[in-house]
C-alpha cells in the first residue's frame, strides 16, 4: 500500500470525466482549506506550473526543504513527491495538465520539453522583463481559462507553450556541468514511466525494463522507492489499473472484454488483480461510477 497519497488534485483521488486537458487556480482557493499545509503528495498523470507572486512558502522536494519567496516559479513533472507550507498572505496561480500534453504543446520546440523532465524552481526578479512576461501568460491562461471565448483552449495552448519556452531560457539552454546523482535518477525514472506507457500491454517483467535502461532489476527497484514511493512492478501495475479504470468508465466492454484489451489471459486474475489495486472489482467500479 503507498505511504505517500497520489492525487488527482491535492485532496482529490479520481479523475473527473468532464475535466478539460488543463485546470487553473489561485494559490489560496486550495491551500486555505488546508489551513496553508499542502502535505506531500505526487500527482501520476498531471504535470503543473505553480507561479508565487505574493508571500512564501517552505517547498518540500522529495524529502528536501527549500524557501520560495515571491516571485518565483515552480514546475513540477508528474508522480514528484511534494509539499508546500504557505503564508497566508500568498498569492499567485497553479496550472494543472495532463503531462502527455506536454511534448504535443512543445512539438515545434523539441530542444525545450526535457528541461521539464525534472523539477524546475525559477527565482524571478521584482519589477524585471522576465517576471513580467511570465506574470502576462498566467494571467492570460487563467483570463481565458474563467472565458468561453471561441478559440480560447487553442489561446491557452498557445500561452502556455510561450511561458514553457521563456522558462527553458530562464533555466539555461545548456548546462555546462554533468548531471549530478540525483538528476540521473530522475531521468532513468521519465524513461522508464515512458516506456511503461508504450508497452504496459505486454506485461513485461521489470528485469526486460531494467535491461532498456541499462539498470539492473535491483537498481531500478531502489530508484523507483527512493524517489516514487513504490516499486518498479508496483509502477507498471499502476498503469494497468489506470487502462482498466479507463476502459470501465468511457466504454461499454465488459470486464472480460477489457481484461481481453489488457492482455489478461484469465479474466477472473484480471478481476483478482483490479480489486487489488483499487478495492473493488470490475462490476463495482463501474456501477459506482455509473450512479
Amino acid at each position: 500500500m503507498d505511504t505517500i497519497p497520489t492525487y488527482a488534485l491535492y485532496g482529490e483521488h479520481e479523475d473527473d470525466p468532464n475535466t478539460e486537458w488543463i485546470h487553473g487556480e489561485t494559490i489560496q482557493f486550495r491551500s486555505r482549506l488546508h489551513d496553508y499545509v499542502i502535505a506531500p503528495h505526487r500527482h501520476e498523470r498531471l504535470f503543473q506550473v505553480l507561479h508565487l507572486t505574493g508571500g512564501e512558502a517552505d517547498f518540500v522536494l522529495d524529502g528536501q526543504r527549500h524557501r520560495l519567496v515571491a516571485p518565483s516559479i515552480v514546475t513540477l513533472p508528474p508522480m514528484v513527491v511534494h509539499g508546500y507550507t504557505f503564508t497566508p498572505d500568498v498569492e499567485g496561480t497553479v496550472l494543472t495538465f495532463f503531462a502527455p500534453r506536454l511534448d504535443a504543446m512543445l512539438a515545434a520546440a523539441a530542444e525545450v520539453a526535457p528541461t521539464f523532465g525534472l523539477v524546475q524552481v525559477i527565482p524571478l526578479v521584482v519589477g524585471s522583463s522576465e517576471a513580467g512576461m511570465v506574470a502576462e501568460h498566467v494571467a492570460a491562461i487563467a483570463g481565458e481559462l474563467a472565458s468561453r471565448h471561441p478559440g480560447r483552449l487553442g489561446a491557452i495552448e498557445a500561452h502556455l507553450a510561450l511561458l514553457l519556452i521563456r522558462l527553458h531560457r530562464l533555466h539555461g539552454e545548456a548546462r555546462e556541468t554533468a548531471p549530478d546523482a540525483k538528476d540521473r535518477a530522475l531521468r532513468h525514472l521519465m524513461r522508464f514511466r515512458q516506456l511503461v506507457d508504450e508497452e504496459f500491454r505486454s506485461h513485461k517483467p521489470v528485469d526486460a525494463y531494467a535491461h532498456r535502461l541499462g539498470l539492473t532489476a535491483t537498481h531500478l527497484n531502489r530508484l523507483c522507492r527512493e524517489h516514487l514511493g513504490e516499486t518498479a512492478l508496483g509502477i507498471i501495475h499502476s498503469r494497468l489499473a489506470l487502462e482498466a479504470r479507463r476502459y470501465l468508465t468511457f466504454t461499454s466492454l465488459s470486464a472480460k472484454e477489457v481484461a481481453l484489451a489488457l492482455a489478461f489471459e484469465d479474466p477472473a486474475y484480471f478481476t483478482r488483480f483490479f480489486k487489488r489495486r483499487t478495492g473493488l472489482t470490475p462490476t463495482e467500479f463501474r456501477a459506482l461510477r455509473n450512479g
